[in-house]
């Protein structure tokens, strides 16, 4: 059984949005949301869940996106401005968001710009977001030029094997593709433990027609997304910004260049990890949780 629970809300004529709590929500406590990269689920942070310094210093609630783990809806199509939007009412249905209850963003990869769609649709809402390993422009040839991956041509193959009119209920994602998820995110001399557990995953997050369906979207998000230059001026909370120096998708560049986007943000910052991979808060956590206490408990009271 998965380590998730769901609850309804409205967007797109209703979702059962799946999350993740480690422990029960203190109010006493800021909260920090945690948005999972492409095709991984909220088994991403068990690094943070079990992190003691971090849970008692915060509520820890990953939601999965659209697309993503659990989460469900009967609408094909969805962008990831729907699942900000998601994100917020799921975060309003539990109590955890609302008049003077803020909470704290923190995503990896395309959960990065799901950070800053958060604070661009409800500023009022948002203490401080934490993209992790990210970039907020559409994937463009700027990106590229920049050392970061050329997406939608890692992903073309992969769109159009999952587009058919035909029933597939044998689906699964291939271990081919799982481990071109697992090298580029986790490293490919991540553990031979970590590696099995998320080709198994995948796998099980994405079998028969309906989960074709939803990988296929979350690729087409990924790689035709629209991006958020032009917007980085209208985000107005802190803004930490923390980028593994061996990330093989997003480069360390790039970040130095769109973190001085944030214009309005009181304090924007790049913080980079030494040896840091795409998906940082796994490959390194100590120093992930240390910068999230200390940001969180700066601006969270």
């Amino acid at each position: 059984m998965p380590n998730t629970k769901t609850i309804h809300v409205p967007h797109l004529g209703g979702i059962d949005a799946a999350y993740q709590m480690p422990h029960p929500y203190d109010p006493s406590k800021p909260t920090l949301v945690l948005v999972n990269s492409f095709t991984t689920s909220s088994e991403l942070y068990q690094s943070q869940y079990a992190n003691k310094s971090l849970t008692d210093a915060m509520n820890l609630i990953a939601i999965e996106l659209l697309g993503h783990g659990q989460t469900r809806t009967q609408s094909e199509n969805f962008t990831y401005w729907d699942t900000a939007i998601m994100n917020l009412q799921v975060l309003s249905a539990l109590h955890i968001s609302g008049p003077g209850k803020k909470v704290f963003v923190l995503g990896t990869s395309q959960g990065g710009w799901i950070t800053a769609r958060m604070a661009l649709v409800a500023p009022e809402l948002i203490s401080g977001i934490i993209p992790l390993g990210t970039s907020m422009d559409y994937e463009s040839e700027r990106t590229r030029s920049l050392g970061c991956w050329n997406g939608p041509a890692d992903l073309a193959a992969n769109i159009k094997e999952w587009t058919t009119n035909e029933k597939t209920e044998g689906f699964e994602p291939s271990e081919a593709y799982a481990d071109f998820l697992i090298d580029i995110g986790f490293g490919k001399e991540c553990p031979k433990e970590t590696r099995g557990f998320w080709v198994k995953e995948i796998q099980k997050n994405y079998r028969g027609d309906e989960g074709r369906r939803r990988i296929r979207m979350a690729a087409i998000n990924l790689a035709e997304r629209d991006g958020l230059h032009s917007r980085l001026a209208d985000v107005r909370c802190p803004v930490l910004w923390l980028h593994g120096t061996a990330d093989p998708v997003y480069s360390v560049k790039n970040a130095e260049e769109e973190i001085k986007m944030f214009v309005n943000s009181p304090d924007a910052r790049l913080q980079t990890v030494e040896g840091g991979q795409h998906f940082l808060s796994f490959s390194h956590p100590k120093d992930v949780d240390a910068a999230l206490i200390e940001f969180v408990g700066k601006y969270g009271k």
